[in-house]
């Protein structure tokens, strides 16, 4: 992360010193002055996304404390026995693993890292190989790479944030987008690990993939004339049925809704706090790297070279987020942020930009962390296979937004 932040700032720098050379003076000027505006973007956004947060967050901890995640992490175990039958039957790395992604699907980051460690520690005790990623633990890290999200809380205060009128927009892009992508890499991993997916398996894959396609051949059919009010709509419509139903859930169990929403919504000052400095750090090296020409230089050179195949080039604004989303979440939410106040949060790359960030995770990020947390020194095929599937997850990102916004 020292070193991308480094090239992108001296980058930037260095190519407006020789543009000023070159008889362009203006550009080192734009450049000092997108620092500053860069500068001052953090702050706003900061306490824009600081409301947000607090909001959910506080929705979130009524969740926790109605038992929502614990119920469905019961209904998750069923399915990772399914995904993992090197393990023994009610083995204790199923609970771990079930909070963790019952966490990732409620857009709960914070509770979903400590799960995903403790997991590590129960499936690296059940290791066979001590030290060498078991089939069991590069399934999971799979699992939490294509992480479905059905929530997308961050990109909703983003796309806020930005000025959008419709910050729910994307919402279900990026549910379809997440979804196929999860079963692609769960199909690819399977295939890789030579586990013979049971009737269960294929139900609940079938139940996942049929709904999603038939929704994307009906809006390509032409019979949804307007696919981005649609979506919009049914973002809004799911985004305050979850609200309702969290409420009306937890209303008898427990025992001061109010309390807990308070208590959950405290929990956002700490956490913007952190985001903070990474939102300066990435804003201010986008910035400078965007008035400095550079960027626009390297994405020119990149759509001559797609425009020769006959390929469209609308998505190409958003391929910084693409190449940077694997390696730091906080890198890629920074050229977002700052695509969104370049181009407006509504215009096609911006859309993309969110579906992008809504539906993929950070490889680098979870393969480290959670490899590093039990010693493990042999991933085998996990990283590779974490690109990989994640690349599909961007690609499968783009198509989905092609049919949704062009």
């Amino acid at each position: 992360m020292s070193l991308l932040w480094l090239i992108l700032l001296a980058g930037s720098t260095g190519w407006a010193l020789v543009q000023a050379l070159l008889g362009h003076p203006e550009i080192a000027r734009q450049t000092v002055l997108a620092l500053d505006a860069a500068l001052e973007l953090s702050v706003r956004m900061s306490l824009v996304m600081t409301g947000v947060m607090a909001f959910w967050l506080g929705l979130f901890r009524i969740a926790e404390k109605a038992g929502m995640v614990d119920r469905l992490a019961l209904f998750l175990e069923p399915v990772l026995r399914r995904l993992m039958p090197d393990l023994p039957e009610h083995h204790e790395a199923f609970g771990a693993m079930s909070m963790n992604l019952a966490a990732n699907f409620l857009g709960l980051d914070n509770a979903a890292t400590p799960f995903g460690l403790k997991a590590m520690q129960f499936l690296e005790a059940a290791n066979p190989c001590p030290g060498t990623a078991s089939r069991a633990q590069i399934m999971f890290l799979v699992l939490n790479s294509n992480a479905l999200c059905w929530l997308p809380v961050s990109i909703m205060a983003y796309r806020i944030q930005a000025g959008s009128m419709q910050p729910g927009l994307v919402f279900l892009p990026v549910l379809i987008s997440s979804t196929l992508a999860l079963l692609f890499a769960v199909t690819v991993t399977l295939m890789i690990q030579k586990i013979r997916p049971d009737r269960g398996l294929i139900t609940i894959g079938l139940l996942l993939f049929v709904p999603c396609i038939s929704f994307l051949l009906w809006v390509l059919s032409g019979q949804a004339a307007h696919q981005a009010g649609i979506s919009a709509a049914v973002g809004d419509l799911l985004i305050l049925s979850v609200i309702l139903f969290i409420l009306i859930h937890s209303a008898s169990r427990v025992s001061s809704v109010y309390e807990a929403f308070i208590d959950g919504a405290r929990s956002a000052i700490p956490l913007a706090v952190r985001i903070f400095p990474y939102l300066v750090a990435m804003l201010s090296a986008v910035g400078m790297i965007r008035a400095s020409g550079l960027l626009n230089d390297l994405l020119h050179w990149v759509k001559q070279g797609v425009t020769v195949f006959g390929w469209p080039v609308a998505w190409i604004p958003a391929l910084p987020i693409m190449l940077l989303k694997p390696l730091s979440g906080g890198a890629a939410r920074g050229w977002l942020m700052d695509l969104m106040h370049q181009l407006g949060p509504d215009a096609f790359a911006s859309r993309l930009g969110a579906v992008v960030q809504g539906s993929t995770e950070t490889t680098m990020y979870i393969m480290t962390v959670y490899m590093g947390s039990v010693g493990i020194r042999r991933g085998r095929y996990a990283l590779a296979l974490g690109f990989a599937t994640e690349a599909a997850g961007m690609v499968i990102a783009v198509l989905v937004s092609y049919v949704f916004f062009s």
